[in-house]
């Protein structure tokens, strides 16, 4: 059986639970409902097992906060002896409109912290990232109080087919890989 490290990426805490920049927790969440399993706590973070065919995903919503997502991370691939290629970073991202779901199996950071941090931690960039966009209509200067803020309600009424998409391109990453969900889902 294949197993892969899906880490879905957010802040914990009611505070920021449905923020933007927590959209990775989302996804995590909406592959673990729809498998029928839930989270437990597990170090640095919580933690969901989900089979799909041929296939074992470990959801890790870290619990590190995002700047330091790269912790956890470098944890669980070391823990579940995981090569770099098993590993799949689902991430909010403001270069995209709402709900455009771009992946990618190497590339920079753009700016991101949490992935600015996996780099450091993984001492590699050339990791598979879920970039799931959030757009980027704030004023200049406000791009904090953007990703922590919640989504508008025509965003929020759209989230669930959203989340359903990039489920759907998780669990294609994992069964028929990269380049299949690449061309498939990134919009």
């Amino acid at each position: 059986m294949k197993r892969y490290l899906i880490a879905c990426l957010g802040n914990i805490g009611p505070e920021y639970a449905d923020t933007r920049h927590n959209i990775g927790f989302m996804v995590g969440d909406k592959i673990a409902s729809d498998a029928g399993v839930s989270f437990s706590s597990c170090r640095y973070g919580d933690m969901a097992t989900v089979k799909v065919k041929n296939c074992e995903l470990l959801l890790l919503k870290p619990s590190t906060f995002m700047n330091l997502s790269g912790v956890a991370i470098r944890y669980w691939m070391n823990k579940e002896k995981l090569p770099l290629e098993n590993l799949l970073v689902i991430v909010d991202d403001l270069a995209l409109p709402f709900g455009n779901l771009r992946m990618r199996t190497r590339g920079s950071d753009a700016g991101h912290n949490g992935l600015k941090n996996i780099a450091s931690e993984l001492g590699a960039q050339n990791y598979a990232r879920l970039r799931f966009g959030v757009g980027n209509d704030f004023a200049r200067g406000a791009q904090i109080d953007f990703v922590l803020g919640t989504f508008p309600p025509e965003e929020k009424k759209l989230l669930p087919e959203k989340l359903e998409k990039a489920a759907e391109a998780v669990k294609a990453f994992c069964l028929s890989g990269a380049a299949f969900a690449m061309n498939h889902f990134n919009s």
